[in-house]
């Protein structure tokens, strides 16, 4: 139940919430669904973000980007909505709620299949057909990894997120097959599964917070998807997003989601580094490590945050060239590197990944090019607060615009298979 606030003003219209429960921080965005017309003249529903609110996690409510303390996770997420919803001046139920964590698993399942009838055309009820078979295969296999991971063989999974990678019929690629006539049929698709207890753990903070939960989502899955432009399948970039917990790995190959990778190394590791080496508490390592990341030490002092941190960055580098190479099935990984999360405004990342030769172990064509994903160039979501100018906010601003999927879908009680046979590509 949530807890006692400003008695909130009734408005028309469509809002959405966005839920990023960080490590370190529980971040809060409520958007208004309007219709929109770009600089193209193209036509499209977007989410203007009205209110944001963030609220600092005590360090027993989280454990690498999962839920430990669901009592403290509620009261953290309910400070940081009725500060978007004072903003907002509204009160907005449905909501998207973010999911990370090492257990979260992402990748791509191919099946191909010859078609008996080639001559005829290939319908809906063919396609949810394959789709399935698909879906079966990666459930199985997540099972089994998560399995060998964990040493316990009854852990249950459940599926969060799914997009179509490819499709090609006798070679030729299209972005929906219904229509189509050809014998070879092959498709690929993304699938994102987590554990049960993490999903009942999210689910419970969403009843207690009194919101109408439309769908979780795998966070680097909501990163990347929000990133390029909606019907191009030229994009291809590498996301990292480095949070308080973890770090997040998500690889786009030609518009389509590859599949995800997540590590155990992110903000609060390096608080902690600092917090050993320079003998100070918790909270003033955070308050340095934030003050280095902005360039506002005094030169003795960044220099010591610097070299404290040398060795965790150098960890953190081996976690991305780990995280990399279980991309097995890319002939090439993209050269383009994106950073976004709290943890990437170190000064040290970036200079890690553009500095060193880490990269030529793996199959990058080139030296890849390391940026920032900025705000503005999240898809289908306009900040109207002025608030969404870090890193960090990315997250949050991904989670809002995968909202529109849902919310734009013609049924609110459309199932993951209808949207995905309906919505084929990124």
């Amino acid at each position: 139940m949530k807890f006692p606030g400003f008695k909130k003003k009734k408005k028309t219209g469509q809002y959405l919430v966005s839920l990023d429960i960080g490590t370190e921080y529980a971040k809060a965005l409520v958007g208004k669904v309007v219709n929109h017309t770009d600089a193209a003249g193209k036509h499209n529903q977007v989410v203007e973000i009205i209110g944001v609110g963030r609220q600092r996690q005590r360090l027993t409510d989280m454990a690498g980007g999962a839920v430990t303390d669901i009592a403290g996770v509620v009261e953290n997420c309910d400070a940081a909505l009725r500060r978007a919803e004072e903003m907002a001046e509204v009160v907005a139920k449905d909501s998207v709620i973010g999911i990370a964590g090492e257990l979260v698993k992402g990748g791509t399942t191919s099946v191909s299949y010859r078609r008996a009838r080639p001559d005829v055309k290939i319908d809906q009820a063919e396609l949810m057909d394959i789709i399935k078979r698909i879906q079966k295969q990666a459930f199985d296999d997540v099972k089994k990894q998560l399995s060998w991971e964990t040493g316990k063989q009854e852990l249950e999974v459940k599926l969060v997120n799914a997009a179509v990678v490819d499709v090609h019929i006798d070679g030729y690629r299209v972005t929906n097959p219904v229509g189509f006539q050809g014998r070879d049929v092959t498709i690929q698709i993304f699938n994102a599964f987590a554990p049960m207890v993490h999903l009942g753990a999210l689910q419970t903070v969403a009843a207690d917070l009194d919101l109408n939960l439309i769908n979780i989502a795998a966070e680097p899955f909501a990163v990347a998807k929000s990133v390029g432009a909606d019907d191009s399948t030229e994009f291809s970039a590498i996301f990292i997003d480095i949070g308080g917990g973890t770090s997040d790995i998500a690889v786009v190959n030609n518009g389509g989601v590859e599949g995800t990778q997540m590590f155990a190394i992110g903000g609060r590791s390096f608080t902690k580094r600092i917090s050993m080496s320079l003998g100070i508490n918790f909270d003033q390592a955070e308050e340095m490590k934030l003050d280095h990341s902005a360039g506002k030490l005094k030169p003795e002092d960044d220099q010591a945050v610097s070299d404290s941190l040398k060795s965790d960055v150098e960890t953190w580098l081996s976690g991305v060239e780990l995280g990399l190479a279980e991309f097995e099935g890319i002939e090439h990984l993209p050269n383009r590197i994106l950073l976004c999360g709290g943890g990437s405004a170190l000064p040290e990342i970036k200079h890690a990944l553009s500095s060193t030769d880490w990269y030529k172990s793996l199959p990058f064509t080139r030296k890849p090019t390391i940026d920032f994903v900025k705000p503005t160039e999240v898809n289908r979501v306009i900040d109207k607060t002025g608030e969404l100018n870090s890193p960090q906010d990315i997250t949050p601003m991904g989670l809002a615009n995968l909202g529109l999927d849902i919310i734009g879908s013609q049924s609110a009680g459309e199932n993951m298979l209808q949207r995905l046979s309906r919505t084929l590509s990124l």
